[in-house]
């Protein structure tokens, strides 16, 4: 009982009484059935304008019609394929899972459980967590329309009409998801992507004969629907979630009435989405530009959101809070410094759920260059890499030779520390909690050398999974780092929740005539005891792929030190790993088969080296041989 009362007074001390407020009065109004009046199933028709009205007075957007300024064309075989694959009914899932859900897709059936969802239900009925179901992202994934990216595409390079496809696919969505009505209508987010997603193919379907008066009646009424339960759910992300789904929101209110300035209300949704939208993008992302989800591709994801309304505020003649920009730029500056020169790829670090919302390159989803260089060339009118993907956004950038990060890069508001010694890059996470981590994961250490990621950070998997899978890939074991008495730094709740924060952390980075040198601590463990503090110092010899770590922990009392070690099994034969304790004795490695998510919903077989000691303090000998 004492430590019940314990963890909740730890969680209001860490989400705050308004958090803990807001979600009980949104349970009771779901609950009582208050939510049924404010979004409202088979609400009247209102003609708000005409195909002909609409084609006539146009609001700026990206592109009109078919024609991509200065995009060449160009056939390239992965296009086709995806197209093909697409045609026949195999969606990417996740951008990787390839899943068969055939040419018919209901749009309620979960292919990972084969469970249906009620379409009956009012969308405050659905459960978004449930062992029967299972994920309910698998059923969304599709439902966001991200896939029409590949259609369009191909239909461009390969001059193929492909609208009589996509139109088919939002007018089978339409018929068969009544609005406010089942799954696809209980995440404002995926309701926002929806929107901007199918905007998008409107815009390039523009003259198509397929686009016909009634279509665009019926999808003119239903995103004006979506956005009315963006602006009136608003809260629940601004307030419970706080994060990359708040951005999304926000940026769909402020652009509800670029794109839809013919829609009632949108003059109001979008002056509170503008100032809503500047509100998030200032605290979330810090003033060092790194993100509060402290994930990869969660930032992604807000970089992609930052370049849809950057430029649609530049092509209305409107200016977002210069803080704005800042963030822009600071959160290119930061993922430039944390991405792998020779690959374009970044750590696998953080929560990573496959979001890849408007791809526009064939890609793959882990390398992260073009998303970068679009809102590069959206904010700067250059681009690092030539890509296809500029030129959607109506952008011509220039093309400037790649800036290689800096040697030593620290972030200290999130804690990111970043050495990168020619192509060989050690990125190290030391950081404390103003906001809700997402895991257990702190000093952990990537290691990249040419291209190739090593010692690697083992991902995520799936957000709705079993117990054991979830502690493993958000906990210590999932990482490299230390664990006291298998024990994770912070103790795990329910869902997204954590207890007991880490609050306390620091570190710093310095080069010596010979060296990089990294020295950091946290204080963390506090289930087990009070000052608990984890010390860990990286030497890295300079030029070569060489690091000494030392490990120290303070007041464990008898709890034995577990070293995690992952290891990309496909070089394993290259690094070499030894540990003594601090009395020079060598410790034995177990070597053991464990598990490595790249991409959503995908577990790969690994490796991973474990060293155990009773001793507070590890020392550690880490070479790779290339």
């Amino acid at each position: 009982m004492i430590q019940k009362i314990k963890k909740i007074s730890n969680l209001v001390s860490n989400m705050g009484l308004r958090y803990i407020f807001f979600r009980i009065l949104y349970t009771i109004r779901a609950k009582l059935g208050w939510q049924k009046k404010t979004f409202p199933v088979e609400p009247t028709f209102k003609k708000t304008i005409s195909l002909k009205e609409w084609k006539e007075n146009l609001p700026p957007f990206f592109f009109y019609g078919k024609n991509i300024k200065n995009l060449p064309k160009q056939r390239k075989e992965a296009l086709a394929e995806t197209f093909q694959e697409i045609e026949k009914g195999m969606f990417t899932f996740f951008n990787k899972s390839k899943i068969n859900i055939g040419k018919n897709y209901n749009w309620l059936v979960n292919p990972s459980t084969e469970y249906r969802y009620n379409i009956n239900k009012h969308w405050s009925e659905i459960q978004d967590l449930s062992k029967e179901a299972g994920d309910i992202k698998y059923v969304w994934e599709k439902a966001r329309f991200s896939y029409i990216y590949d259609i369009i595409r191909y239909d461009y390079h390969y001059n193929e009409d492909k609208s009589a496809f996509i139109f088919s696919e939002i007018e089978s969505f339409i018929d068969k998801n009544p609005i406010n009505q089942g799954p696809n209508y209980k995440c404002s987010q995926e309701i926002s992507l929806r929107t901007l997603n199918w905007t998008f193919a409107l815009y390039y379907y523009k003259d198509s004969p397929n686009l016909t008066d009634a279509l665009f009646d019926k999808i003119m009424h239903t995103i004006y629907w979506q956005v009315h339960h963006v602006y009136h759910n608003i809260h629940f992300s601004r307030i419970t979630v706080r994060n990359n789904h708040a951005i999304t929101e926000t940026l769909m209110l402020y652009l509800s009435a670029k794109l839809f300035p013919f829609f009632p209300n949108v003059d109001k949704w979008s002056k509170k989405g503008k100032k809503w939208f500047e509100q998030e993008i200032k605290y979330q992302v810090y003033e060092d530009g790194t993100f509060l989800q402290f994930s990869m591709n969660y930032h992604r994801v807000v970089v992609q959101l930052l370049t849809w309304g950057i430029q649609l505020s530049k092509l209305n003649g409107e200016k977002f809070d210069s803080k704005v920009y800042e963030r822009a730029q600071k959160s290119l500056d930061f993922l430039d410094s944390c991405m792998d020169p020779v690959s374009g790829k970044l750590p696998n670090y953080g929560s990573n759920d496959g979001a890849l919302f408007f791809k526009l390159t064939n890609d793959d989803y882990r390398i992260y260059s073009s998303q970068l260089d679009d809102l590069r060339a959206v904010l700067n009118g250059y681009t690092y890499n030539e890509s296809e993907s500029a030129h959607w956004y109506g952008v011509q950038p220039e093309i400037k030779e790649y800036k290689q990060p800096d040697t030593l890069n620290a972030y200290e508001k999130s804690g990111y520390y970043i050495i990168q010694d020619g192509n060989t890059k050690t990125f190290v996470r030391c950081g404390k909690y103003k906001d809700r981590p997402f895991q257990s994961d702190n000093l952990h250490v990537d290691i990249w050398v040419n291209g190739i990621n090593y010692l690697r950070d083992n991902g995520s998997y799936k957000y709705n999974s079993d117990t054991k899978d979830i502690a493993y890939f958000n906990g210590c074991e999932g990482h490299n780092t230390v664990s006291v008495g298998k024990a994770d730094q912070m103790l795990k709740g329910s869902r997204f929740i954590w207890y007991y924060w880490v609050k306390t952390a620091k570190a710093h980075l310095k080069k010596t005539a010979t060296s990089y040198e990294f020295d950091g601590s946290i204080k963390a463990f506090a289930q087990l005891g009070n000052n608990i503090v984890h010390q860990r110092k990286i030497t890295k010899t300079a030029t070569e792929n060489r690091w000494e770590i030392e490990d120290t922990v303070q007041n464990k009392k008898e709890h034995s030190l577990y070293q995690y070690w992952h290891i990309n099994p496909e070089h394993f034969d290259k690094v070499k790993i030894s540990t003594k304790d601090d009395q020079g004795n060598q410790l034995e490695p177990l070597i053991e088969e464990k598990w490595f998510s790249g991409y959503y919903g995908i577990k790969e077989k690994s490796l991973r080296i474990t060293f155990t000691t009773k001793r507070k303090t590890m020392k550690t000998s880490i070479e790779i041989n290339i």
